[in-house]
């Protein structure tokens, strides 16, 4: 079972897990985050990750974090080693919720399955709503304006 970590610029992090918890209340124990602010250096950015790791780490672990090549992003590659903690950049919801439900998996197949639901949560809606026809109680159907065909 692997444990989940979020390091992400405040406050994304910290309503992520929040968002989790609507959804998957008992996910505590395997949920941690780091939100990190603007003025935060970067070696105890790192010192605080670390502890949260240990706590989460099972011995596996999965690091989500907001944008590649940022502070967050960093940091969460210094921690990492490939094997048994592993990072994915570009956190959403979709993601998170699919990590949650598949977390007793080997860590190679939770990081496939959190792409996939990364990539699949994502995509175009329509910018304007379906034509739905609305029902009119006392209309006359014999009084068309116009006819769909």
């Amino acid at each position: 079972m692997a444990g989940l970590l979020i390091i992400a610029h405040a406050p994304l992090a910290s309503s992520l897990r929040d968002v989790a918890r609507h959804v998957y209340p008992d996910c505590a124990a395997r949920l941690e985050v780091l939100d990190v602010p603007p003025d935060m250096p970067a070696e105890q950015i790192e010192a605080r990750a670390r502890d949260l790791l240990a706590r989460i780490r099972q011995p596996e672990a999965l690091i989500f974090t907001d944008v590649f090549g940022a502070t967050p992003c960093n940091v969460a590659q210094r921690l990492a080693d490939g094997v048994q903690v592993k990072v994915i950049a570009g956190v959403n919801v979709p993601m998170l919720w699919r990590s949650l439900c598949y977390a007793d998996e080997p860590l190679d197949a939770l990081v496939a399955r959190a792409m996939a639901g990364a990539v699949q949560g994502v995509m175009a809606v329509a910018s304007s709503r379906p034509q739905n026809q609305t029902y009119k109680p006392g209309g006359n159907d014999q009084d068309h304006r116009h006819h769909q065909q």
